[in-house]
């Protein structure tokens, strides 16, 4: 009987969840990622070691709807850690949900050091978007009981018109909030924010970004990495007596929302998505629907909550943005030892949507 060949590859991983939406952490097996900055290390990333993304996203490993990350060295000696983010597209230049999960892998593996009785503990992690800032609370034994980040500023690009497909053009937003997403009412296109009708949701989505790209050109006026829209948020009014604020100040009822984000090639967040919270908070203060310190609780298709709050005005190169916290939780759901097996035909997989 044969012994079974060398690894082609070799990959360890940490996996964690943020409001049910997967994010694979890349903790062995690949070299570190080559560039000045982190913005650099995604580009050598896409060029150089994609093989890798593709093994952890693609089925038979992954899914479609898969994400994850390489984390590399901050930017500077002030930073405490680099990210690069990927999914089953390629490389995105922010993720909110990714941001709270690897805080919480960092505090709980001691790559972050706690002081002993701390009750919360900060650090700053370089994304391609920009340096993040970001507390994570702890409860009475020391776990992560919540995290809460400082996103880049966010600001409204554009307001357009776009095609229902039902005869008839609805109103949507173009917004950045560590990547652009185009904002639109679920009602508009005879949608709602369920799982029965995640199909249409996909196709609807996926019709938006492609005629929205092709049509407009979406750069950031500091970073002309930061381009294109990445994902398409759908987005239906909550009932607000059933939830509860988390940030905010006191006495200042939250606006409770449900959403749906497709991003990348079709894929689906399961989470209320943390880059897309603060570009929808970005809208509804340039909407004069939520005020500064007001929370937006925001549902995810699968019922869990992210929540925000726009905690001031700013500007980005002249134009009106806002500061933003956007605030979740993240649980490790398995550690992984993916290989590939030099005689596999699959190689590093496919995606079946």
């Amino acid at each position: 009987m044969s012994a079974v060949p060398d690894p082609v590859m070799h990959v360890t991983t940490v996996d964690y969840h943020t409001g049910g939406e997967p994010f694979r952490i890349v903790t062995g097996g690949v070299p570190e990622l080559v560039g000045e900055d982190v913005g650099a290390r995604r580009l050598w990333a896409r060029d150089t070691i994609d093989e890798v993304r593709q093994l952890l996203i693609n089925e038979p490993r992954g899914h479609a709807d898969m994400y994850g990350c390489f984390v590399t060295p901050p930017d500077d000696d002030e930073g405490d850690l680099g990210v690069v983010f990927f999914h089953n597209e390629g490389y995105s230049t922010a993720c909110g949900h990714g941001t709270i999960a690897l805080a919480t892998w960092a505090v709980e593996t001691g790559r972050i050091e706690v002081p002993e009785g701390a009750e919360m503990v900060d650090m700053l992690i370089d994304a391609p978007s920009g340096r993040l800032d970001v507390t994570v609370l702890l409860d009475d034994v020391g776990g992560v009981e919540q995290v809460v980040f400082r996103n880049v500023p966010s600001f409204v690009k554009a307001e357009v018109a776009i095609d229902t497909g039902l005869g008839t053009t609805a109103a949507a937003t173009v917004a950045f909030g560590g990547a652009f997403y185009a904002v639109a009412d679920a009602a508009d296109f005879e949608l709602s924010v369920t799982a029965d009708d995640l199909p249409a949701i996909i196709e609807v989505c996926r019709a938006i970004k492609d005629d929205l790209n092709a049509e407009h050109e979406w750069v950031h006026p500091v970073d002309d990495r930061l381009r294109d829209i990445y994902g398409v948020i759908l987005v239906e009014p909550a009932d607000p007596a059933e939830a509860e604020a988390v940030l905010g100040e006191e006495g200042v009822a939250p606006l409770v929302q449900r959403n749906v984000t497709v991003f990348a090639d079709g894929e689906v967040d399961r989470s209320a998505t943390g880059s897309g919270t603060s570009a929808r908070l970005a809208v509804l203060h340039h909407q004069g629907r939520i005020a500064v310190g007001q929370g937006l609780v925001n549902r995810s298709i699968v019922d869990s909550e992210l929540h925000g709050v726009v905690t001031g005005e700013t500007t980005v190169a002249g134009r009106p943005a806002v500061d933003t916290l956007v605030a979740g939780r993240a649980f490790r759901t398995g550690s992984h030892t993916f290989t590939l097996d030099p005689r596999d035909d699959m190689g590093t997989g496919f995606q079946l949507r």
